[in-house]
């Protein structure tokens, strides 16, 4: 229950009810998304002054090659799956969303660890950022190839623009630089950027949690025209991630912290990147689809529920 008392948490849950409630209340684009690159921007830098203290240890090295498995193998049971229920195009975008990664899910597990006293490493916020773009490029693997079944026009070369896009994203590149930047500046860093990265982070994530509580409960009218069967997906299926997240944990002798993290990653959904992604690589498949089980269900799930039950795992079968 701790979990529902944090204040960020809360700001979500408000922002939820006002939505459902058809309020007016609503937070400009742009300052959106100016939160959204604040918190990516201090996740980096944190990231970074630890790596800075740490190294690139084998710890670090065991955390990044789990978080590069996962971002395979977790689209490709997707997709197998998915095959089985729906059409192509639409099983590759979804299995795409649950194979990539929400940062803010991730941010807000950082935040968890923090306030329960969990350590966790640095080269996290790298891994979160490796996660990203693997699902986009093999969803647009599958979907060319589907396209070459049904004796379309595989549009090759736009496919590896978006390939490239994905990539040089201005987010996942700002997350990267923002690391590279906390590792070369130290302790020096660490201490000039303590007002800005430290102290104003927690009203940060409070008030982009209230925008994406409003924009959840707008979401939830696409979800009852939604298959029963892709719920299902949607409730069990990042269950599932996070439990193969936790076996490779142990494979790799993770700390509880560092499990922790890759659970929540494993578990999430992008309901950002990827979608833009496949509204021009996939025009095939239904945004309201992969869109609104992403953020109506999966998102909500993790932020209540799913990050405080998979940090608790993670800490009781590896501390």
């Amino acid at each position: 229950m701790s979990n529902f008392i944090d204040p960020a948490i809360l700001f979500f849950i408000f922002g939820v009810l006002a939505g459902a409630l058809k309020s007016n209340l609503e937070i400009p684009q742009p300052i959106s998304r100016f939160l959204a690159l604040y918190l990516l921007m201090a996740l980096g830098l944190r990231g970074g002054f630890e790596l800075a203290h740490s190294g690139l240890t084998s710890t670090v090295l065991s955390g990044l090659g789990a978080a590069l498995f996962l971002a395979l193998i977790v689209p490709t049971m997707g997709y197998l799956i998915l095959r089985r229920l729906i059409n192509g195009f639409d099983a590759a975008a979804i299995a795409a969303t649950y194979g990539s990664v929400s940062a803010v899910t991730f941010i807000t597990a950082t935040r968890y660890l923090d306030d329960h006293g969990i350590a966790f490493g640095g080269h996290m916020a790298a891994a979160m950022a490796f996660m990203e773009s693997p699902a986009i490029v093999m969803a647009i693997l599958f979907a060319n190839y589907l396209r070459k079944d049904q004796s379309a026009n595989a549009p090759s070369r736009s496919s590896l623009n978006v390939i490239k896009e994905s990539l040089t994203d201005g987010a996942q590149i700002l997350l990267m630089g923002s690391v590279i930047v906390g590792l070369l500046s130290g302790d020096v860093g660490k201490a000039a950027m303590q007002p800005f990265a430290g102290d104003l982070f927690k009203g940060m994530l409070a008030f982009f949690l209230l925008d994406m509580g409003l924009m959840t409960a707008r979401n939830f009218p696409s979800l009852r025209r939604l298959s029963p069967w892709l719920l299902a997906y949607a409730i069990a299926g990042p269950m599932v991630h996070a439990a193969l997240a936790l076996v490779l944990s142990l494979v790799f002798n993770l700390t509880a912290g560092d499990a922790g993290l890759l659970m929540v990653l494993a578990a999430s959904a992008s309901y950002i990147a990827v979608p833009a992604a496949l509204r021009f690589a996939l025009p095939e498949a239904n945004a309201s689809l992969y869109f609104g089980l992403s953020l109506g269900i999966t998102f909500p799930i993790n932020i209540l529920f799913g990050i405080p039950i998979y940090i608790s795992i993670a800490h009781r079968v590896l501390a």
